[in-house]
């Protein structure tokens, strides 16, 4: 049986590839190329939220700009 990933996980994996802190506008396009290839802007951003929330990514202010990069201390 396949594995089940749910699209924040597999929103949160597809950041740990990126080498610069995502965007909303990032995750919007990573999330366009996933199997949700419906999720827009707004979905992306809450997914962004929610996962710091859980503490898989850590909020990063970048040139003004609200950004997301992994928390390496939960690998």
């Amino acid at each position: 049986m396949p594995e089940l990933i749910t699209r924040r996980g597999w929103l949160a994996t597809a950041i740990k590839a990126e080498a610069a802190p995502v965007t909303t506008h990032r995750a919007a396009q990573l999330l366009a190329a996933s199997p949700w290839p419906t999720s827009g802007r707004n979905t992306a951003r809450k997914d962004l939220r929610a996962l710091a929330a859980r503490g898989l990514l850590v909020a990063v202010d970048t040139d003004g700009r609200r950004a997301y990069t992994p928390d390496r201390s939960a690998a």
